[in-house]
């Protein structure tokens, strides 16, 4: 089933199909004879690269045989199987699939012809072609990967109906737009986002889902939360900037609603306890709202974030300046509310004191600025780092 690929003939290879293999010897023999009969039936040249992870079977015997190239990834992961058998692909287009056998290499045709339309990434959809029976246990079926899928499109709007579908093509120019870092089964999400940051070109196409031979190296809830906290972790937007300013403008809602004085809404008071709520959740909120800040700083720094308008737009118009005086001005104006009540009570002679509300909504002005401050100086030390590196 071999299919020679020559020294010169090296350069001018079309596709290569990438299979990243821990003890697979029960199916890896087929799904490289499914790949090169599909390249010779469709004339396409290629090559297949299997990706070895440290396979003590007979796994890399059977490859071999078979006429597959054999890269060693030593670190272990999924996405570091991927990232060692990709960068050593030497084909213009590549397709990704599994060697558990559980994705149909014959089907390798319907992923190349996007490719050759223009198309930079095409993504197979288990959702929407053919799952046969045993192939997917209803929990990931009917709930964790449309779930995922919706949770995905929800913060990065990929468009994506499958997003964990592990057979996909692109090409290898793409590849090296979507800064891919993760070791792990995250990798699967970070390639569907980073393509949509990247704003490459993708499409999918329906493919058929076949049960797996041997054992499953899946667990269900445990890779179901690391793609979830994966997600969250790359929009800092939605997991600090919106809760942040969300607990905060309702914070400062309730202060400036209970300031001049208790509020009775149907037939009840809301008074001195509501407004200390409401200092607290403005106090949070604005805290929140800081580390989202500083998270897409530092995202962006690392090219986690292969393309933000925020933080673009913050880092040409902020200076540690602007940060300090901002800063001094809510710590100012906080500490002349609180100077006024002081002097109010000494000349007063020093009796009875019910100046709550304003004392607590000048301490959180207090509060706010010094934060400011001390994060101006972080974000300003990140600015530096960024610029450095440019």
């Amino acid at each position: 089933m071999k299919m020679d690929v020559s020294e010169e003939m090296k350069d001018e290879l079309e596709v290569s199909i990438v299979m990243p293999c821990l003890n697979e010897e029960e199916t890896i023999g087929e799904c490289v004879k499914k790949a090169w009969n599909s390249l010779r039936e469709h004339g396409i040249q290629g090559e297949v690269v299997v990706s070895d992870n440290g396979s003590n079977d007979r796994s890399v015997e059977i490859a071999t045989s078979m006429g597959a190239r054999i890269v060693n990834q030593l670190l272990k992961g999924y996405g570091n199987a991927y990232h060692k058998g990709i960068s050593e692909a030497r084909g213009k287009y590549i397709i990704i699939g599994d060697s558990d056998n559980t994705y149909d290499f014959s089907e390798i045709h319907k992923f190349i012809a996007p490719l050759r339309e223009g198309y930079d990434m095409v993504m197979g959809t288990r959702l929407k072609g053919k799952i046969l029976p045993g192939a997917m246990p209803w929990l990931h079926r009917y709930i964790g990967n449309p779930f995922l899928s919706w949770f995905l499109n929800l913060l990065f709007h990929t468009g994506i109906s499958d997003s964990h579908c592990g057979m996909r093509a692109f090409t290898k120019e793409s590849y090296g737009k979507m800064h891919l870092k993760t070791s792990g089964m995250e990798f699967a999400s970070e390639m569907v986002i980073n393509a949509s940051k990247a704003r490459l070109k993708v499409t999918e196409v329906p493919i058929t889902y076949y049960p797996r031979k041997g054992e499953s190296k899946l667990h269900s809830f445990k890779d179901g939360w690391r793609h979830m906290r994966f997600m969250l972790m790359y929009s800092p937007t939605h997991l600090f900037l919106i809760p942040g300013f969300t607990i905060m403008l309702f914070g400062i809602f309730l202060i400036l609603l209970l300031l001049r004085g208790p509020v009775f809404l149907f037939g009840h008071g809301f008074d001195i306890h509501f407004i200390v709520l409401g200092g607290i959740m403005t106090l949070l909120g604005y805290q929140v709202v800081q580390l989202g800040i500083l998270a897409k700083s530092i995202s962006f720094e690392k090219n986690i974030l292969v393309e933000d308008k925020f933080v673009r737009s913050f880092s040409r118009r902020f200076t540690l300046e602007k940060g300090i005086i901002l800063g001094l001005v809510l710590f100012f104006i906080g500490f002349a509310i609180n100077f006024y009540i002081l002097i109010s009570w000494i000349a007063a002679g020093f009796g009875e004191l019910h100046r709550v509300r304003e004392a607590l909504l000048g301490l959180i002005l207090i509060v706010m600025g010094i934060q400011t401050i001390f994060s101006s100086f972080i974000l300003s030390m990140l600015h530096l780092e960024m610029t450095k590196d440019k």
